[in-house]
């Protein structure tokens, strides 16, 4: 019986800590002239593309869109990152670990991912780095088609003070047309460094 009422009063206090940053991240949206865009889709299995990439103010800005419409997306970062107390902090933010350099690889770890949960929004950066790369990576690409979910364009731009969702594709498999049309969705959008960011690399 007190096992029952700690839990519950746990998980009160975790709805309630939810609630609270929401509160603020509504605040924090308003306070600095972000608008919301789009509708998130309906569903509990995405990949979701958080593009351009080019600032670490993204994924501030990002966490507190996602609070916002009450999605909880995840991450992922290397398994070495996890060890205490950063651990603790990563995974309250949505970091689940991935090993790297051993199989399965990283698409295959993810694929797994989403077969064993029954709700799992996967936030990824395709360029992944801030600095201006040559063509985005394809493991979104792969694990989307793998696991057989439709990928989700989030996006945020500076110039616009606009966030949020510019739509959703679903995969078929030709990879260069796929690339292209979500190339297209992307190719007026300005990150917080717009020279690092180009849509023709997509």
């Amino acid at each position: 019986m007190c096992f029952v009422k700690a839990n519950k009063l746990s998980l009160h206090r975790f709805f309630l800590i939810r609630e609270m940053f929401r509160l603020i991240s509504i605040f924090m949206l308003k306070v600095f002239g972000w608008k919301k865009v789009g509708v998130f889709p309906e569903g509990k299995k995405f990949i979701v593309l958080a593009a351009p990439h080019t600032s670490m103010w993204d994924f501030v800005w990002g966490k507190f869109y996602y609070a916002v419409i009450r999605k909880s997306v995840m991450f992922m970062i290397k398994e070495k990152y996890f060890s205490f107390p950063l651990g603790i902090l990563l995974r309250f933010l949505g970091a689940i670990p991935v090993t790297a350099g051993r199989k399965p690889g990283m698409v295959e770890q993810m694929v797994e991912q989403f077969k064993q949960r029954d709700e799992f929004l996967l936030t990824i950066t395709p360029e992944a780095t801030r600095k201006k790369v040559k063509r985005w990576k394809r493991g979104f690409y792969h694990i989307a088609l793998e696991a057989q979910v439709d990928v989700v364009l989030g996006f945020i731009d500076y110039k616009k003070k606009e966030l949020g969702i510019l739509g959703s594709i679903n995969l078929s498999g030709d990879e260069k047309a796929d690339m292209e049309k979500i190339r297209l969705f992307y190719e007026n959008i300005s990150g917080k460094f717009p020279e690092n960011f180009n849509s023709k690399i997509i």
